[in-house]
């Protein structure tokens, strides 16, 4: 990767056009070939980039300065002329491992597999991943009485997982071995207006804890 900080002007042109008038600004351009302009502020976003495939060129403009000229594949332009660099490195950062994410669906899936009476009481696993002809469900149980239950797992529980959940229910109704199956919708937040939905068609809405899950909000081990 390399990090130029340099007094700049950018501009842009292909759908539309965009000027970035004369200011200190990041400029960073890394390995895959694409190259970002930051400002100190506006969070992670950048003021313009352009991603890969791009090809880079460095030269000189009318007036001496340094301007270097990215184009992409569709010959959208990133003109940028440098006043001034005040600061420049170039870092090899290797071969990336890629983000882990804590808590996402497939985590939640595991843990209420192992765990699914913390869903309803008497709950248990018949087998993850019930496939579906529209998709897997993520856990098919069974319930104290022996009837079926889908359950449906999301982090954040929005309108979409409801309708998900919904699709499941009516082509799991049909098969005469599994009939009648209710839905759960397990989550560790659920939006008041997916619950309402939910609730409505006669799906039990369920709050997933996910540190009691693992094991970390144990109250026998709490001081107070």
């Amino acid at each position: 990767m390399r990090l130029v900080v340099a007094t700049c002007q950018v501009d842009y042109a292909g759908r539309l056009t965009a000027h970035l008038p004369m200011a200190t600004r990041v400029l960073m351009l890394k390995a895959d070939g694409s190259v970002l302009v930051h400002s100190d502020g506006g969070s992670y976003k950048p003021l313009n980039w352009m991603s890969p495939p791009c090809t880079l060129s460095e030269g000189k403009s009318e007036d001496g300065r340094v301007e270097w000229t990215v184009t992409s594949k569709t010959d959208d332009t990133l003109r940028i002329l440098i006043d001034e660099i005040h600061h420049e490195t170039s870092h090899d950062l290797g071969i990336d491992p890629g983000l882990q994410k804590d808590g996402v669906e497939k985590h939640l899936q595991e843990l209420l597999a192992d765990h699914p009476a913390t869903l309803s009481e008497g709950l248990t696993l018949v087998r993850r991943e019930y496939p579906t002809a529209i998709g897997p469900v993520d856990l098919m149980c069974r319930d104290a009485d022996g009837k079926s239950v889908a359950v449906e797992i999301k982090r954040r529980g929005e309108i979409d997982g409801v309708e998900q959940l919904t699709r499941y229910l009516e082509l799991l109704n049909r098969d005469p071995l599994l009939a009648p199956v209710r839905g759960i919708f397990a989550a560790q937040a659920i939006k008041p207006q997916a619950r309402v939905l939910a609730e409505d068609r006669g799906i039990t809405c369920a709050i997933v804890d996910y540190d009691a899950l693992r094991g970390l909000d144990d109250p026998t081990e709490r001081l107070f």
